[in-house]
């Protein structure tokens, strides 16, 4: 849900009711992820999408239902039919739960205090009952990054566990269900939660302000990220030469990252390919629980680079983090294919992807991979 959250925030301004659809669960190839969601308000108005059009039709009727009966929630459950693949279903073989809520905004504060942070890209929570008993589905409760939360369930103790566990997802930046007893114990009857994460968009860092540079800040920005050039040299490093970066620094690449505060979600893109920039650079960055390190240059400057790590005290754990000579063999000469194979590597980093063509393989299209923290040598 908040990832509609500035269209959702607009109605809840103008005080319209609405019935928002929000993926709880999937399974198999679905093509929309927990959180993702589909809003309709009294006038018809459809934002957002839980299925990519799979099912849209079937949600699209649930929440003109709820809105005209305006009856409890729903978890509805969508799935491919073998007998009627033009049955209302995921033909993609996948299955997705979906959770269906009429919202009304003046009974909501807590909802909508939720849709404002979100929609201005501040760190929030939203947890919501999903399955239990029926007078407790669809309640609500927002989490601030402190621990802090407006809205709750009536229980002190279940507020507590509630707000903890969104607390802990909110700090890894994930959306997830979570399952805890009607008292706010682990046992006794169980209600399930959906908890969604907002967070300000992850961040990409590009040493060295080079032609390929401006590509790969394209392609950063493509992908959803916040990106920093950083460069020592003032000639280079200026706005009028990457107007689509989020900042443009001019700082040894070092002394820079030193001065940040990162997470588990930060790629670092080092393409400078000279020694007296990547070493110090890559001796910190190497050690830093980010998620991706890459490092351009030939091989030959790969092994010259890990040689000169290796004399700088860097262990050969940390180095097996780094990506070199950076991005997926795809091809590329020019700085737009070299973006392109960079952020590949990237997205195969991260998702536990394998780099290799789909056709004609049998490994999974969707990954889960588990957030690691690296630990600082």
């Amino acid at each position: 849900m908040l990832d509609i959250a500035e269209e959702l925030l607009g109605w809840c301004e103008r005080g319209r009711p609405f019935a928002v659809a929000t993926v709880v669960a999937t399974g198999g190839s679905a093509p929309r992820q927990p959180g993702a969601a589909l809003a309709v308000d009294a006038d018809g108005t459809v934002i957002g999408s839980v299925s990519g059009g799979c099912v849209e039709g079937a949600v699209y009727e649930l929440c003109q239902q709820a809105l005209t009966d305006g009856g409890p929630a729903v978890l509805e459950r969508f799935g491919y039919s073998d007998e009627d693949a033009f049955a209302v279903g995921l033909t993609c073989g996948g299955v997705i739960d979906i959770f269906v809520q009429r919202v009304d905004p003046a009974a909501s504060p807590e909802l909508a205090a939720a849709l404002a942070t979100a929609a201005t890209g501040q760190a929030a929570a939203v947890a919501r009952i999903v399955k239990g008993p029926a007078e407790l589905l669809g309640g609500t409760m927002t989490v601030a990054p402190d621990g802090s939360y407006q809205g709750g369930f009536g229980d002190p103790q279940l507020d507590h566990t509630v707000s903890a566990e969104a607390a802990a997802l909110l700090d890894a930046g994930r959306t997830a269900t979570v399952e805890v007893g009607a008292d706010g114990s682990r046992c006794g009857e169980p209600l399930t939660l959906l908890v969604e994460s907002s967070v300000p968009p992850p961040r990409m860092l590009v040493f060295g302000a080079i032609d390929f540079a401006a590509a790969v800040v394209r392609m950063g920005k493509f992908l959803g990220y916040r990106v920093t050039v950083c460069d020592a040299r003032p000639v280079f490093a200026t706005e009028a030469r990457f107007p689509e970066a989020d900042e443009v620094v001019v700082d040894w690449p070092h002394r820079y990252l030193d001065s940040q505060e990162l997470d588990a979600r930060t790629v670092v893109c080092v393409l400078t390919h000279d020694a007296k920039f990547d070493i110090p650079l890559l001796q910190r960055a190497l050690r830093l629980p980010v998620a991706y390190v890459g490092a351009m240059g030939s091989r030959r400057t790969h092994l010259d680079r890990l040689d000169r790590l290796r004399e700088a005290g860097v262990g050969e754990r940390e180095l097996a983090r780094l990506c070199s000579p950076i991005g997926l063999d795809l091809g590329a000469r020019t700085p737009e294919e070299t973006a392109l194979s960079i952020a590949a590597e990237i997205v195969a980093h991260r998702r536990g992807g394998t780099g290799v063509p789909l056709t004609g393989a049998h490994t999974p299209i969707h990954h889960d991979v588990p957030r690691t923290v690296h630990s600082v040598a």
